[in-house]
């Protein structure tokens, strides 16, 4: 037996609708394919494509987190900082 479903599932949509080099776009992270779909779509199937967008979400998440780690692995410095940029940051202090 099917719930019925008392609200009907949003667009996801944060209009910004512009592609990643992946084919997601880099808003709400669906393809191409569920965004054109996305209103013949049965409210089942949307909570399906927004499942599969959170779970790109935390991959992505996940993929800059490893890649900040192995940036800054060497030192715990802010990202893009040097040992000689955070020494003239504190110079004035001393």
């Amino acid at each position: 037996m099917e719930q019925i479903e008392l609200f009907q599932v949003e667009s996801p949509c944060r209009g910004i609708c512009q592609n990643s080099a992946k084919g997601f776009c880099k808003g709400c992270l669906r393809s191409r394919e569920e965004r054109f779909q996305w209103f013949s779509l049965s409210e089942v199937e949307k909570r399906k494509v927004l499942q599969t967008c959170k779970q790109r979400w935390q991959r992505l998440l996940k993929a800059r987190q490893d890649k900040l780690e192995t940036l800054d692995s060497k030192k715990n410095l802010p990202y893009g900082m040097t040992e000689e940029g955070i020494k003239d940051l504190f110079d004035d202090i001393e």
